[in-house]
């Protein structure tokens, strides 16, 4: 289905689309600190470690997730690339993370 786009995004519709991206990534990993203190900064509005944490990360698609964020609410042309860079990402880390609870079912179940 397509639909018709609006020239403009609002502070609004961004921060709905940030809500909506930091839910799936803000469930609780144990004993990942580097998620925590990013997830922090970032509540913090202290865009530029979690920037730094990502860009010293490269293969964390939390922190890359979180990295693109804080650019997303400068409302500039690229915005609808960041949050849909950032969407891919949160989305990949749901994968991994579901993938690795599922590995350590089977484990479990099989050993």
């Amino acid at each position: 289905m397509v639909q018709a786009v609006q020239q403009e995004l609002t502070l609004e519709q961004v921060n709905k689309a940030i809500e909506a991206i930091l839910n799936v990534l803000d469930v609780p990993e144990p004993g990942n600190d580097l998620h925590a203190k990013a997830l922090s900064a970032f509540k913090n509005g202290d865009y530029q470690t979690v920037k730094r944490l990502a860009s010293t990360n490269l293969s964390d698609c939390y922190l890359k997730a979180l990295g693109y964020l804080g650019g997303a609410l400068k409302l500039t042309p690229n915005t609808d690339t960041i949050l849909a860079e950032s969407a891919r990402a949160a989305a990949d880390f749901a994968r991994e993370r579901t993938l690795r609870k599922l590995g350590d079912a089977l484990a479990k179940a099989l050993s």
